[in-house]
């Protein structure tokens, strides 16, 4: 009795009334959980109960409801329907413009004639037929679909508004009325220009989802296999799909990495840049792991497979790019409301609309205004102005390495008021490194590191681990330790070169003899909250060796531009006050909030919340981070922390940089503008423009006769322009830099 969640593309839709009228009638579905169309990715995301009904049965019901679900690449099937769309056009324009020339002489008077001749009805109705019923016969399908299905939506309007106008021709030809005029070019005209509108939205939405279809692009289609043969190895190009965990993969200069894995031989520099973000080619050595579908630039890497298939950083990194585009702002919920009644309520300004006109003027007015207000009115706009922005939005932010879970977290952000940051890890490089080297006037520093990284090689302490990473940086040539001796929790000796060489904290070395006076030098080391080693040789103490985590170079940048967007800055940290502030004082930070538990992380953030500090963001990257990173109102993972911080953030940022922390933010925001901007200009337009569809500027004898009497061609135009305006200002998101 589990759950099952599927995700089904859907072909068909033409309006955000499309998607609610399959949400609406999958939910009576007896075993659906939970249902979610988006028009603007043209997908179903379903939960349902297994035991209950399966995907056949969804597939079948989607059919039953006027939509399709086509199997075929979803690519193969964008490009199929454009071309459809384009002949369609095509054969519009073909007919269409003869028409409206036609129409357009006769009402000059410029066809001789003609002008009178009925004959020239009769060619206007056979010139407008193919259109009517050709190239508009997608808006009848889709009028019957959706009026079967008890619901309205933009195909109704269009059907509605071109057949009035033809049909009411169509009478005059036959001579049912007394009226002797036809309207074959507005119908004709309505049904080419919205198809028109139609294709350019096509192929702008086609645009939002470049930076997904990007990540898709990147899979490796095949892989060389490495395997024991009779002469050695033998290389074997496989499908990526035969590739199993621990296989040995071969990967050439030029190609790609095929799986994620692990350096097992080799040198080479890698381009991550298309899934992190990070610009800057990155050094493998042996051991050094590598993530599937970035590129080997330079040498030749033998690479162990550790995840392949649905458990690669790929995989999961496209995962979260579709659940956050697929995902329903609650900002959406306004236009979704609005789109439910929009069609059925223009429908009776239609009515009314004719019915006044045609009581104070005339039928053949009363007409052309109700055909005016059916056709510019369409919940098009409404329905792409927030999908749009969230494809494009989260979209650039793959490109620049950072995730969003849902599109929640872009309406969050605009409440952020307070961002808090763990210290190790996060703020800092996360290790310890050799920062200072103190020695007698006796001792070179090389030859003081020499003795001490020599000594510590016996060692697995993290601090002696630092000294030799030091060491070995300068490409010292060190010994390993003879009589190596380790004090708990005081420090080691051994014997190098002949030597006594001894580490630890002061206290054990308290008792040596020293030629000169380090103490006032360590104290001011241990201010800036560095952990300091004594060094002596034989009962002598040579020199202090200064350790610390060091903080990241953006560090300080990043913590000035979230200031700039004025917000409050936070460092909580478990580790001493006098560390917390020497980390603090570096980057620029004048909160501190130290010697905090992990259990006490989270209750800070929860008080933090209370205090009314607006909503808070939480940034780190280890496991003690988790509960803090799920109280916030924003978690953001540093992607180079855990598995367990990755999934409990709203954002994670996967090259660990800091200063992607104020580009999210940024991006969030910008993405919540532009949606607001989306909406205002849909709804905008829509209260503009159909009251002066209605005719409510008519008595203004004043005004140009454009706005006067808005013709049924006019407003099939500016419908069309409004949805593919919403579209464009989506797509100004792919040009977003950040700070």
């Amino acid at each position: 009795m589990s759950n099952q969640k599927i995700t089904l593309p859907i072909s068909g839709m033409t309006c955000a009334n499309c998607a609610r009228n399959l949400e609406r009638n999958l939910k009576k579905m007896q075993g659906i959980e939970e249902v979610n169309v988006n028009y603007a990715t043209e997908q179903a995301v379903l939960t349902f109960k297994s035991h209950l009904l399966g995907e056949t049965d969804i597939i079948a019901k989607i059919h039953n409801i006027g939509y399709g679900v086509p199997r075929e690449d979803p690519n193969q099937v964008d490009q199929r329907h454009i071309q459809s769309q384009i002949v369609q056009l095509w054969i519009g324009l073909l007919f269409t413009l003869p028409l409206f020339i036609l129409s357009m002489g006769r009402d000059f008077g410029l066809l001789g004639a003609w002008n009178q001749s009925p004959i020239l009805n009769w060619w206007l109705l056979l010139l407008a037929s193919p259109v009517q019923f050709y190239v508009g016969k997608d808006y009848y399908l889709g009028a019957w679909n959706s009026l079967k299905n008890q619901t309205a939506n933009m195909d109704v309007l269009i059907a509605m508004g071109s057949s009035v106008a033809f049909f009411y021709s169509v009478a005059v030809v036959f001579q049912l009325t007394h009226h002797d005029h036809v309207y074959f070019e507005t119908a004709a005209m309505i049904i080419t220009l919205i198809k028109l509108g139609k294709l350019l939205e096509a192929k702008a939405k086609g645009q939002t989802n470049t930076a997904l279809k990007k990540l898709i692009s990147l899979h490796s289609k095949t892989a060389i296999l490495l395997s024991e043969g009779l002469e050695g190895k033998i290389e074997q190009i496989i499908p990526i799909e035969q590739v199993k965990v621990g296989d040995l993969l071969l990967v050439k200069p030029g190609e790609k990495i095929p799986v994620d894995g692990k350096v097992i031989e080799g040198h080479s520099h890698i381009d991550e840049s298309m899934l992190t973000g990070e610009s800057l080619p990155i050094s493998k050595h042996p051991g050094d792991k590598v993530i599937g579908a970035t590129l080997n630039q330079q040498g030749l890497l033998t690479i162990k497979a550790t995840s392949i298939g649905s458990d690669t950083v790929l995989a999961q990194i496209i995962r979260w790019v579709e659940q956050a585009q697929g995902s329903k702002a609650a900002i959406q919920q306004l236009a979704d409301r609005v789109s439910n009644w929009f069609v059925p309520i223009i429908i009776l300004i239609a009515i009314s609309t004719g019915l006044f006109w045609g009581i104070m003027m005339n039928f053949e007015m009363a007409m052309m205004k109700m055909v005016a207000v059916l056709v510019i009115a369409c919940p098009c706009a409404l329905g792409l102005a927030t999908p749009t922005a969230i494809m494009v939005g989260t979209g650039r932010a793959a490109e620049l390495g950072i995730l969003f879970k849902n599109s929640a977290v872009l309406e969050r952000t605009q409440h952020l008021k307070t961002v808090v940051f763990d210290k190790t890890g996060t703020l800092t490089i996360g290790r310890p490194v050799v920062t200072d080297l103190i020695t007698t006037s006796t001792l070179q520093e090389t030859e003081l590191l020499y003795f001490a990284a020599s000594a510590e090689r016996g060692s697995e302490h993290p601090l002696g681990m630092a000294i030799v990473q030091a060491a070995q940086q300068r490409q010292l040539n060190l010994e390993w330790p003879q009589q190596f001796t380790t004090i708990p929790g005081q420090g080691i000796s051994a014997r190098i070169a002949g030597k006594l060489v001894q580490l630890g904290r002061h206290p054990i070395l308290a008792a040596q003899t020293s030629t000169f006076d380090i103490t006032a030098q360590e104290l001011k080391l241990r201010e800036q909250g560095k952990t300091t080693v004594w060094v002596s040789l034989d009962q002598n103490i040579v020199g202090l060796i200064a350790i610390a985590d060091p903080i990241k170079p953006e560090a300080p940048a990043t913590v000035a531009q979230l200031k700039q967007l004025g917000l409050s800055v936070i460092l909580l940290t478990g580790d001493n006050q006098v560390t917390a502030q020497a980390i603090a004082q570096q980057v620029g930070i004048e909160k501190i909030i130290a010697e905090v538990s992990p259990l006490e992380k989270s209750s800070i953030i929860k008080e933090l919340q209370i205090q009314g500090l607006g909503a808070v963001a939480m940034v780190g990257d280890g496991l003690n981070d988790a509960p803090a990173l799920a109280q916030a109102d924003i978690g953001i993972a540093m992607g180079t922390g855990t598995d367990i911080a990755i999934e409990t953030a709203d954002i994670t940022l996967m090259r660990g940089d800091l200063s992607t922390v104020p580009q999210a933010i940024a991006l969030s925001q910008q993405t919540l503008r532009v949606i607001q901007q989306n909406l205002g200009w849909a709804f905008g337009y829509n209260l503009l423009l159909i009251p002066i569809a209605m005719g409510v500027l008519y008595p203004f004898s004043s005004m140009p006769d454009i706005l006067r009497s808005l013709h049924p061609a006019l407003a099939a135009t500016a419908m069309a322009l409004s949805s593919i305006s919403v579209v464009l200002n989506s797509l100004r998101l792919r040009n977003f830099q950040g700070q």
